[in-house]
């Protein structure tokens, strides 16, 4: 079969060959046996629902068994043929150009070289899915490529629920992933429900197709690196950064440190998540003696080298050794996936990687208990640090409230608030997203990397434009990004599809859009995919992260990022997506994103403009109302910018007045 005729075939009729399992991938963690002897028996009707009965006798003992050993039901036997990868939009089948470029997006996030577990589909942070199976995938593709632009795709947590008759500026897709009941959104609900297959967690832009390899957060980690080092006034130069995590959104961190300038040391117990970075240039050493790490970046701080050190094993070891080598540390963070702690987010210290995964299924009681031991320890060794100077923030990876939750010495005094920031309250909350500055982000649907070129050089003229007229409040976040963007294609930042990202204001996304879609229509490059991180001015509300520098009490609200992607879906987006879970966790954040197709048409021209002014000012508006001053002032601007704006503007309230 060709590529086009087995996506066209969907569920094959006739049943592929049963696949042996692949031990050369970086597989998911087995997850816990919690479904009853019942649930097992719904769980396995739910997966053979997909199938004609007539093959339910030969299938039901593989799923069984599946269920059994891995804790979720995957379908291993449906592994498509095809290599998944993000191909030239005009390698897809089907009747709407718009469809096409979202098979892309599904296959650039399901690619081996972008995907952290991608036989069991998941994409990033340990379980953040495109797809709980793979009768959903080729069930997707089927339908994405007979669509017409007079259908929507509806899509519960990665079951395609079908066509639906709509019109040429509805979205084509519309995705929910985890949509709980209240009530019902606790992890070990996670844990049932997904093994039901009844739900998944979509993570932020796993689930919404909009995953573009760990670029995406290299450059909110660059800005976050460099103005963490400009809030401690000091120099990248032979500055420190150590951290954590090699995986997916966090094997961003140490190019993140080579960008900025500094000596990063990036800890992973996963000996092949480690390779998988090294191997593709994201961090430039890597070191398994604690004893030559130490040695090592003596050196390199002594020497101001620009320098990535991945090491192989546990990040409680190597602060606990710098600690007793005295060896400055600058900034601290950690980026594990402690959102999802019990089930592969967070590996404790004094365990081998495989004895912890052994421990995690078979004895997730203690598990847990060494968990919580692991960060009581981390943090003790971190106080040490902060005690000699260090700046450490947590990077939105629930690793405070985790902490907090174990036990460890991580509240002030006053027994509410935690020792450290959050990174969006320090940094990114004050300096960008209040003015409006968030993950903008494209990918060229032809594939061609002379089309990114042409893109980047497109963006450069558009900042350094808009740069030349910009208040002096955003000339640093305008700078860093015409910086960035300049650099962007010495730095080697594609992995997958031919991708980019910058971080822009509305005014900025818009102009960047509409030059996109002039050269389009000018045959100078292909067609263009935009999207953006949901981890952005107005998709997520998050209160330990995005939504972090909230201080009205409306942190712990979910408004925003309901209205944002309803608001986006009537104003021109080619899918939009909305997510339970996400970056600190299940029931700790509603997340949403979109992706929108240009081609060069007057209607795309129209719905950019519409839509991308709406995705940005929405956050604004309610971060204005929020009371912060950024945020004032940017929606202020915008008013002005656009007539037909009209949005509440607080009153201040005087201090004194509310003095007991």
């Amino acid at each position: 079969m060709t590529f086009k005729e087995e996506i066209l075939q969907g569920i094959p009729n006739e049943l592929p060959v049963k696949k042996e399992y692949d031990t050369t991938i970086n597989h998911a963690p087995k997850r816990k046996d919690i479904l009853t002897k019942e649930e097992k028996k719904l769980a396995l009707q739910n997966a053979l629902r997909y199938f004609e009965p007539q093959h339910h006798a030969t299938l039901l003992p593989e799923f069984r068994e599946e269920l059994n050993t891995y804790g979720r039901i995957y379908m291993y036997r449906f592994l498509p043929e095809h290599k998944i990868y993000a191909r030239s939009i005009n390698d897809y089948p089907g009747k709407s150009e718009q469809a096409k470029a979202i098979m892309l997006m599904i296959q650039n996030n399901l690619d081996h070289a972008v995907a952290q577990h991608p036989h069991e589909l998941i994409t990033y942070g340990g379980n953040g899915a495109v797809f709980q199976n793979w009768a959903q995938y080729h069930l997707v593709m089927k339908y994405l490529a007979e669509m017409t632009n007079e259908q929507t795709l509806a899509m519960y947590s990665g079951h395609p629920m079908g066509l639906f008759p709509s019109h040429k500026d509805a979205p084509r897709v519309v995705v929910t992933n985890g949509m709980m009941i209240p009530n019902y959104s606790k992890p070990d609900d996670w844990e049932k429900f997904n093994a039901l297959g009844v739900t998944q967690f979509g993570q932020m832009t796993a689930g919404s197709f909009m995953y573009i390899g760990p670029q995406g957060i290299v450059h909110g980690t660059t800005i976050t690196v460099l103005n963490g080092f400009r809030k401690i006034k000091k120099e990248p130069q032979g500055g420190l950064f150590v951290t954590s995590g090699l995986g997916g959104m966090s094997g961003a961190q140490p190019k993140a440190g080579d960008i900025a300038g500094c000596v990063t040391v990036c800890a992973e117990v996963n000996p092949k998540a480690t390779k998988t970075r090294h191997s593709q240039g994201w961090v430039k050493e890597v070191i398994s003696d604690l004893d030559q790490l130490a040695k090592r970046v003596k050196e390199a701080k002594e020497n101001k080298e620009a320098i990535s050190i991945g090491y192989d094993g546990n990040i409680v070891e190597v602060w606990e050794k710098f600690d007793e080598e005295n060896i400055r540390i600058d900034l601290g963070s950690d980026q594990t996936s402690l959102h999802n702690p019990w089930a592969g987010g967070y590996y404790p210290v004094g365990l081998s990687y495989e004895e912890a995964n052994e421990m995690m299924a078979n004895n997730p009681k203690q598990f847990k208990t060494e968990v919580q031991k692991s960060l009581k320890r981390q943090v003790e060794a971190i106080n040490k640090h902060t005690a000699k100077g260090t700046y450490f923030f947590d990077y939105g990876n629930a690793f405070l409230l985790e902490a907090s939750r174990a036990g460890a010495d991580i509240m002030n005094e006053d027994g509410k608030n935690f020792k450290y920031p959050s990174y969006v309250q320090d940094i990114m909350g004050p300096m960008c997203f209040d003015f409006g500055f968030g993950p903008f982000r494209w990918v060229c649907a032809s594939g061609k990397s002379e089309d990114l070129l042409k893109t980047d050089e497109i963006a450069t003229q558009v900042l350094e434009e808009l740069k030349k007229n910009a208040p002096e409040e955003i000339q640093q976040q305008m700078q860093d990004n015409i910086t960035w963007i300049k650099g962007a294609q010495e730095n080697k930042l594609v992995v997958g599809s031919q991708a980019r990202i910058l971080y822009a204001d509305a005014e900025g996304r818009m102009k960047i859009a509409e030059a996109f879609n002039k050269a389009i229509k000018n045959g100078e490059i292909g067609q263009v995919i935009l999207g953006r991180d949901h981890h952005d001015v107005s998709g997520t509300d998050s209160p330990y992260r995005e939504t972090s520098n909230i201080y009205d009490g409306s942190q712990f609200t979910a408004d925003m990022a309901i209205q944002n992607v309803i608001g986006d879906s009537f104003r021109g987006a080619t899918w939009v997506s909305i997510h339970n879970g996400g970056g600190v966790g299940w029931g700790e954040v509603v997340n949403g994103g979109f992706g929108m197709v240009l081609d060069g048409s007057l209607d795309a021209d129209r719905r950019l403009k519409s839509m991308l002014f709406w995705d940005v000012n929405n956050g604004i508006a309610r971060r204005s109302w929020a009371r912060n001053d950024g945020a004032i002032f940017a929606i202020k601007r915008a008013m002005e910018l656009e007539p037909h704006l009209k949005v509440t503007i607080p009153h201040q309230v005087d201090p004194a007045l509310l003095k007991d």
